[in-house]
Parts: structure tokens; C-alpha cells; sequence
């Protein structure tokens, strides 16, 4: 029997466009969660990974509204022990441009180093992608690896989507270009200071420095003046 979700706490009650969008993406979390679900498909567990600082309570509660205003599917699988997933509806994809913007306007009014307290996830970052546009020598697949301070490697694929690129998280052997660098390494590049002296790029190394360009501060005040 599906979850009944909690009726809105703070709707706007006004016949507006924007108005309209924010009693569905106006809550806190839930254009993070849109971000987090660029890559494809999670369970609730991954989802509470990614997300940390939000309550198991909150994310429950937050989803089956997301649901029920058809932003995601929930897929459940007859799995030991229960296993469903969320996915991005087409009408929750339609917001990833937004979620682009509002890293654009992130970089230009309020990016710099990481902060006391701030958790650091380089692929919440790389997950903006799909919203954002980048620059025209962006063409191609590229394999993007962050090793974490535990040792374990996270990878990321951007490949082309049309006049953006779409993100998953795997491998890409065959990969037109591949970055990698730790953690730290990772924060210096795409921090305030773009200092990419401690990644390693493979491959073709004009598509991986337009990526890094395309993922800089410089870069989103640049389309802003233009």
C-alpha cells in the first residue's frame, strides 16, 4: 500500500509560474536530490549517503512527496532484504538546467574553500554537469577518478547528451579522456584557485582542461558577463 506523503507546510497559495515550481522544489532538499539522482537510479541508502545531515524521517518524508508529485518512481524489487530504488521522472530531468543555473550562480556569488564542518563529496559536484553548459571543446567521453581518504576509488563518465552531457557512475576503460587525482587534489582544482597541478590527466589533454575549465568559478562568471 503506498505511502500517503504529508500535505505541504508552507504551499505559497499564489497563481504565479515560479510560485507554482517552489510548492514542488521550493522545500529544502529537494533540489539536491534531484542532483543526486542525475547519475541514475539509487536506494534509499545511497540517497542518505550523499545527503548527509538530512534525518532518515526527513528523506522518507521528502520522497514520497517527490513521488506522489511526480517528480520520481520508486521501483521495488523482490530482493533479501527489501531493495527499492528512485529514478528521476521526465518532468524531475527537466529540472537538472535549474539545478545548473543555480551552480553557475553558486560559483559566482558564494564558492570558495571548504568550510569547517562542510561535507566533501567532488562528486555532488560533478553531478551539477548535466545542468550546466559547457564549453564547445567538451566532446567526448571522459573518465573522471577521485580517490578518497579511505583508499577506495570513485569513478564518474561524462559522455555526450545532446547539447549537454549525461553523468553515471562507473568506469570507462575506452575513455577519450581520464582525470584523476585524490580528494585534495580534486578540492584545488575546482576550488577558488583552479590549482590542477596534482591531477593526472590521460589521454586527450585539451578535453580534459575545457572540462576543467567548463567546472571552474572563472568560467560561470564569464557567462554571466556574456
Amino acid at each position: 500500500m503506498a505511502t500517503v506523503p504529508p500535505p505541504k507546510r508552507h504551499p505559497y497559495n499564489q497563481w504565479a509560474p515560479d510560485a507554482r515550481a517552489l510548492d514542488l522544489v521550493g522545500d529544502k532538499w529537494t533540489l539536491l536530490i534531484v542532483r543526486d539522482l542525475a547519475a541514475g537510479p539509487r536506494r534509499f541508502v545511497e540517497l542518505q549517503r550523499v545527503l548527509p545531515g538530512i534525518s532518515t524521517e526527513q528523506l522518507r518524508s521528502r520522497l514520497n512527496r517527490m513521488v506522489a508529485d511526480g517528480l520520481l518512481t520508486r521501483q521495488r524489487y523482490r530482493e533479501v532484504p527489501p531493495r527499492v530504488d528512485y529514478e528521476l521522472t521526465e518532468r524531475a530531468r527537466d529540472l537538472l538546467p535549474v539545478v545548473g543555473a543555480l551552480a553557475r550562480w553558486g560559483y559566482r556569488w558564494t564558492w570558495g574553500p571548504p568550510r569547517a564542518g562542510e561535507a566533501i563529496d567532488v562528486g555532488a559536484i560533478f553531478r551539477c554537469v548535466p545542468g550546466l553548459h559547457m564549453p564547445p571543446g567538451v566532446r567526448g567521453t571522459i573518465e573522471l577518478t577521485v580517490r578518497r581518504p579511505s583508499g577506495d576509488l570513485k569513478r564518474y563518465v561524462l559522455s555526450e547528451a545532446g547539447d549537454t552531457l549525461a553523468i553515471e557512475e562507473r568506469s570507462a576503460p575506452d575513455a577519450d579522456a581520464k582525470i584523476t587525482g585524490s580528494e585534495r587534489a580534486w578540492v584545488e582544482a575546482l576550488g577558488p584557485d583552479t590549482d590542477r597541478s596534482e591531477l593526472e590527466i590521460q589521454g586527450d589533454a585539451r578535453l580534459a582542461d575545457a572540462l576543467l575549465d567548463g567546472l571552474s568559478a572563472t568560467a560561470a562568471r564569464d557567462a554571466q558577463v556574456a
